[in-house]
């Protein structure tokens, strides 16, 4: 199960996923738009988060999975 933290950092790199194809697709930066600009501290605020977030996640990606063994039926 995920916890909060991880969650979280999910929803950055999503986030920062969705705004890379937009700058890809269409030369269109979501986050400098919403944020007044690439320079301004909000922006690279998001920017640096989502940038930890992707570090983070690298951790999630190397986690062995957990293995699910149902339960024996009790009669």
């Amino acid at each position: 199960m995920m916890s909060g933290l991880q969650r979280f950092a999910l929803a950055l790199v999503i986030i920062g996923a969705i705004n890379w194809g937009l700058i890809g697709f269409f030369q269109f930066d979501l986050v400098a738009a919403i944020f007044g600009g690439q320079d301004s501290i909000l922006s690279r605020i998001i920017y640096s988060l989502v940038g930890l977030s992707g570090l983070y996640s690298l951790s999630l990606l190397f986690k062995p999975d957990r293995e699910v063994v149902p339960e024996t039926s009790r009669t």
